[in-house]
């Protein structure tokens, strides 16, 4: 038995709250119930314009998570999830997305929503191959497609290679300030230029050379639905990110994937179908925490936009992204000259990055908190990893780390 705390080494936690995780996930799908209504959204079986059938790769945390959630308890959808996690045992602690997992899957079958979830690597061809067994098994065709991997490696199903990927600028070190999420200091910190193959293989990592083969597969299978559409996650940011996410060697990978979203647009076209690259706005994440100005810019942007009221977490920006991106009364998708959506739009409105550039300039060691929301950025920091979640008892001794009550 133990009570359990967050562990942060170099500013990044590496273990879980197996309670929290499930506590934290159970709150996103009580906004979502609550939005359904709210906004008096009806599913399919009710007769509204919404999905049957989804499936979410990378469906454990951050806008997966958010996006699997709404899908299931908005929107009434039967759902199948991938991700790849570390399970628990009794002793030692999974990672976050193992719980979440796990407290999805027990508030769906409750709620009389089918849903399958499969512990694999989503880039493998055998991964592939499960779903579409499932999705066969269960007599359907998937009506949305949702692709949020985020991963360090991938290894090629066609050549075995294994691929690294690295968040680093492209041509020049990137520096500036971070803060320590535990002292509350700040430290100078300098991200070192993408060298030899970073780039490439970043690319191959995260770009969009998987999400086609998904859809490929998919489509050669016949489990595709008429009009099925596919969303693939992307972020451009301002100019304070920049120059090692847009212009560095993620950005390199996210252009790969809007290019590559061209090509499976095409292919869904022939369904009647389409796809999208969803450009969402900054959100704390686990890496965000060891990035140069980053989390600087998180709680300056987190500051602004909750004084002018329009702060947005990741539940809140999917819920927006159906509701008046994907399922609008019109059927009509709304998007940019590049045929991308943006739901980055509240956070790059031009009064609030002006707002933003007169914290973000004024910062120094001695007056940080004045300019930042420390609060609410820790919070999200802690709450990935199932810490400082409301409704939690963090005194209360754990005597099994495989349950989630």
């Amino acid at each position: 038995m133990a009570v359990i705390k967050p562990m942060i080494r170099s500013n990044i936690c590496i273990n879980a709250h197996p309670v929290g995780c499930a506590k934290d996930t159970e709150n996103q799908i009580e906004f979502a119930i609550g939005q359904k209504a709210k906004k008096g959204i009806k599913s399919a079986k009710e007769g509204g314009y919404a999905p049957k059938t989804v499936l979410v790769l990378g469906c454990s945390t951050g806008y997966g998570l958010s996006s699997r959630i709404t899908a299931a308890f908005e929107y009434g959808a039967d759902t199948i999830g991938v991700s790849f996690e570390k399970e628990p045992t009794v002793t030692k602690g999974g990672t976050p997305g193992w719980y979440n997992n796990k407290a999805f899957d027990r508030a769906a079958a409750k709620a009389g929503l089918k849903s399958a979830t499969f512990n694999m690597d989503a880039f493998s061809d055998e991964c592939r191959q499960t779903v579409i067994d499932e999705a066969k098994k269960w007599g359907v065709k998937f009506d949305l497609v949702i692709y949020s991997l985020a991963s360090p490696v991938r290894t090629d199903p066609d050549t075995k290679v294994l691929y690294k990927s690295v968040i680093k600028p492209i041509g020049k070190p990137y520096g500036g300030y971070a803060i320590d999420m535990i002292t509350e200091k700040l430290n100078t910190l300098e991200a070192q230029p993408a060298e030899g193959d970073d780039v490439a293989n970043t690319v191959k990592v995260m770009g969009g050379e998987d999400w086609e083969r998904w859809i490929k597969y998919l489509s050669e299978a016949g489990v595709l639905a008429e009009g099925c559409r596919s969303i693939a996650y992307s972020y451009i940011g301002p100019k304070y990110s920049q120059p090692v996410y847009r212009d560095g060697t993620i950005g390199a990978a996210k252009k790969d994937l809007e290019a590559r979203a061209k090509n499976i647009d095409a292919s869904l076209k022939k369904i009647g179908g389409g796809a999208y690259v969803s450009v969402n706005k900054a959100l704390v994440t686990r890496s965000s925490s060891v990035i140069p100005i980053i989390m600087l810019y998180l709680g300056c942007l987190f500051k602004v936009q909750k004084a002018a009221g329009c702060h947005e977490g990741c539940k809140e920006q999917i819920d927006r992204l159906f509701r008046e991106r994907l399922y609008t009364a019109d059927k009509v998708v709304p998007t940019d000259d590049e045929g991308r959506i943006r739901i980055d739009d509240l956070e790059l409105k031009p009064e609030i990055q002006a707002e933003i550039d007169k914290h973000m300039e004024a910062i120094n060691a001695d007056n940080v908190k004045e300019h930042i929301d420390l609060e609410g950025i820790r919070k999200d920091f802690l709450n990935i990893n199932g810490f400082a979640v409301d409704g939690v008892d963090y005194e209360k001794e754990i005597t099994d780390m495989t349950a989630i009550d």
